[in-house]
């Protein structure tokens, strides 16, 4: 009989399963540790199970102009939503697209709750007014030009396609132009207006009352004067409320990101006067501008403002786009435009793209109907989510009962593999919460029910797989390698026709059932990973000692309990003996 090659390892052998061990306890440490770090150590809750108000809105386009219900179209109305509903100051809100033309919206609850559902499904208003002034976002301005922070530079010198700033302009002035400037579309940049030889800009505080484009009342510059654009409450309720024929203060962010407060005069351009705009890359000079083109009554408006803008110095030569009451862009105006225009300036692409869709938005031919409005108590959701982890725990309980009075010993294992499935299922969802906000909802907690049943399977299949070996009359450690390879491929094709499962699921649904999914997508995952890298090697551990190993009878591998074959052994053939009369 040939002697056996050294080093060969048996069939599934594991040479090192104290590497797999190491690995995966790394990992657990590493996300736990993260998990505190983020500080957020409990899972997201979702709208059925936190409380609060889930609505249903359903797009309408105009007759004749169905084409608008699109997918680009949907996802800016998404943005603008979010924007408005947070901009509440509501934590947490949701809002996705449901299908084509639905926008599911989940406002948590919270105090501003109320007002959140009554603007979620307005549409939204924006604006082209004048600038009147320019301030820090809590300094309260200057009376006159003489004791003014810091001067605003020329039109030219704000005009960022020239590539050159006023001499005289601070940082900041020039941030709170937001280098931007509004030119005739598709032309070279034309001559600076006469207004711009100015070697004195007009001081960006409060005009006085004398000036003859100031339309703000005493009372209007006092709000100008008190307004903190750092408070959130104060930006909400800054531009609100306002009709469109008054001035008014709003706030906004400059090109560096810096809130900055405005006055703003009545509007002169709508919303719905803007026939198209969006985001463009210029060849020819290297930047991203954005592109403008009016209605025909839009066109007359905008060069009725243009062209008084154009005459004005720093601030009042500005027009704010405004969206919801806050300013988004602040550009400045050097000719009078009609029908098309650009604004250049320091724009990237994300940011061009950005401001290209909300001016779009105003002459969408879209509005939105109310289709649902379910409300969830607190105390409902709460109980829901205690129903199922009620129910979770009863299936726990009931998998536990049956391994222990079937498997008994191997039952330590299959336990030991259900609490690092739970742990890393659990710390997962903490992490994914504020990572891409999954939420935890009632159908993603019958998704982890679910897993539990998967998890205990994948360890059934393996330990039947090692009693069948040892029927066959082999010692435990040798069945332990030669049944991995075996369950190892029952194992993986199980998972992944669940994962499979999973992900059709996840991508024909919408909505919670999407949560199910997820979750059920997520657990099959971490079934593989816990098998391969603690089940196996904790096996393979257990095998070597003599509880397990010699077969006791509590071990749940006792060979006379399973009925095991006497060992195989191989015997000489003995020759048939000799007469000693015949030798």
């Amino acid at each position: 009989m040939a002697a056996p090659k050294k080093g060969r390892r048996p069939a599934g052998g594991q040479s090192r399963p104290g590497r797999a061990l190491a690995l995966i306890l790394i990992a657990m440490v590493a996300l736990t540790g993260g998990m505190f770090w983020s500080g957020h150590t409990t899972p997201r809750l979702g709208i059925d199970l936190a409380g609060g108000t889930s609505i249903t809105l359903k797009a309408k386009a105009e007759p004749g102009q169905e084409s608008a219900v699109n997918e680009t179209n949907m996802n800016t109305a998404v943005g603008i939503i979010e924007r408005r509903v947070n901009g509440l100051g509501v934590s947490e809100a949701e809002v996705q697209t449901q299908g084509r033309e639905n926008i599911i919206v989940n406002i948590p609850k919270g105090t501003n709750e109320k007002q959140a559902r009554e603007q979620v499904g307005t549409t939204a208003q924006l604006y082209f007014r004048q600038v009147m002034a320019v301030a820090p976002a809590e300094q309260a301005p200057a009376p006159d030009a003489s004791t003014k922070p810091a001067p605003k530079p020329s039109a030219s010198g704000a005009t960022a396609d020239k590539g050159k700033t006023d001499k005289s302009a601070t940082p900041s002035a020039t941030a709170s132009t937001q280098g931007r400037a509004v030119t005739e579309a598709l032309k070279a940049p034309s001559p600076t207006p006469t207004a711009t030889s100015a070697t004195t800009p007009k001081a960006t505080g409060t005009p006085k009352a004398d000036t003859p484009a100031d339309p703000a009342t005493a009372a209007l510059q006092q709000k100008f004067v008190t307004l903190n654009c750092l408070d959130p409450k104060q930006r909400t309720a800054a531009g609100n409320g306002v009709k469109a024929t008054e001035p008014t203060v709003a706030c906004g962010k400059n090109a560096i990101g810096q809130w900055e407060k405005y006055l703003l005069g009545p509007a002169e351009v709508d919303g719905k006067d803007v026939d198209d705009a969006k985001g463009v890359f210029d060849q020819q000079r290297g930047m991203w501008i954005v592109t403008m083109d009016f209605t025909s009554g839009g066109a007359k408006k905008f060069q009725t403002i243009t062209a008084k803008l154009s005459q004005q110095q720093e601030p009042q030569n500005q027009f704010a786009i405004v969206l919801d009451g806050e300013v988004v862009s602040a550009p400045s105006v050097r000719q009078t435009l009609s029908a098309s225009a650009e604004i250049s300036g320091s724009f990237n692409q994300q940011s061009a793209q950005d401001l290209g869709n909300i001016l779009s938005y105003g002459a969408l031919p879209l509005t939105f109907d109310t289709q649902s409005v379910d409300t969830v108590t607190a105390a409902l959701g709460g109980d829901q989510l205690e129903a199922g982890l009620i129910a979770g725990a009863i299936g726990l309980a009931l998998v536990i009962i049956y391994l222990v009075v079937y498997y008994r010993g191997l039952s330590l294992i299959a336990i030991l593999s259900l609490g690092v499935s739970a742990l890393l299922t659990y710390v997962i969802m903490a992490l994914l919460g504020p990572a891409i906000g999954f939420a935890l909802n009632l159908p993603a907690v019958c998704g982890a029910i679910v897993a539990i049943g998967i998890t205990a399977d994948s360890f059934i299949v393996y330990f039947e797989r090692i009693r069948d070996e040892v029927r066959e009359g082999r010692t435990l450690r040798p069945a332990v390698e030669r049944a991995w390879p075996r369950a190892r491929r029952t194992i993986l094709v199980s998972d992944f026709v669940s994962f499979l499962a999973a992900a059709v699921l996840f991508i024909v649904t919408v909505g919670k059932v999407q949560g199910f999914a997820f979750t059920l997508g997520l657990t099959t995952l971490l079934d593989i990973v816990v098998v391969f890298l603690f089940t196996k090697p904790v096996m393979t551990l257990l095998a070597r000692t003599k509880f397990f190993g010699e077969g006791h009878k509590w071990s749940g591998l006792d060979p006379k309990r399973l009925g095991a074959k006497p060992p195989l052994r191989r015997s000489r053939r003995q020759s048939a003996p000799v007469d000693p009369k015949e030798a």
